[in-house]
């Protein structure tokens, strides 16, 4: 019997099961699921990002996201993550090619969780002001606040420009960023990322 396609696209050709379930309680006991394939479901997220039109709709920056064909297989994707430092870390489209909307193995790389959460500009939210720029009522001012990816948003200052505030912000961002390539390039990561996050914010 052929496995049903996930996301109406993607093939599950593992030749083991991808998920494992014990049973649990003793009257009408029920299943309960104790482990996934990472490779698996980093996969299967990945094709959701692309082809749920629920997704799309709770996150309209991926309207226009797919994934390259040859990762419709998953065999294929599984062989690419297991060649690459993806214990611990995210995969991400966007850093090595900003504004990307391809999910393929020529884009795609996967970094640190604070690193990606430094990476998000939140930009559908910002409203008028400029990226990392908001206007503040009580000082009668421009604040600027720069996200770290560590839980924790800067306080850079007040200014009367907002594109002042803004240079700001990317000052930060820049500043930041130089700082993450330098511990990554420490901890083996790729070159590619590094690079990448040395001309972020430039």
């Amino acid at each position: 019997m052929s496995k049903k396609l996930v996301q109406g696209v993607g093939i599950n050709d593992a030749n083991y099961n991808v998920k494992k379930f014990e049973t649990v309680g003793y009257m009408d006991g029920k299943r309960k699921q104790v482990w996934v394939c990472p490779f698996y479901r980093t996969w299967k997220s990945m094709l959701e990002r692309g082809y749920s039109s629920k997704y799309k709709e709770e996150w309209p920056t991926y309207k226009d996201v797919f994934v390259n064909e040859e990762w419709h297989l998953f065999s294929n994707f599984k062989k690419w993550m297991k060649n690459q430092k993806w214990e611990n870390n995210q995969l991400d489209k966007d850093i090595l090619f900003d504004g990307n909307k391809e999910y393929s193995k020529d884009k795609c790389i996967f970094i640190p969780r604070h690193v990606n959460l430094f990476l998000i500009d939140c930009g559908s939210a910002r409203g008028d002001w400029p990226i990392g720029v908001n206007w503040n009522k009580d000082a009668g001012k421009f604040r600027a606040r720069c996200n770290n990816g560590k839980g924790k948003l800067l306080h850079l200052g007040y200014f009367t420009d907002p594109q002042e505030a803004h240079f700001a912000w990317k000052s930060c961002k820049h500043e930041l960023a130089l700082q993450y390539a330098s511990e990554l390039e420490v901890e083996g990561y790729d070159n590619r990322l590094i690079e990448a996050l040395k001309v972020r914010y430039v």
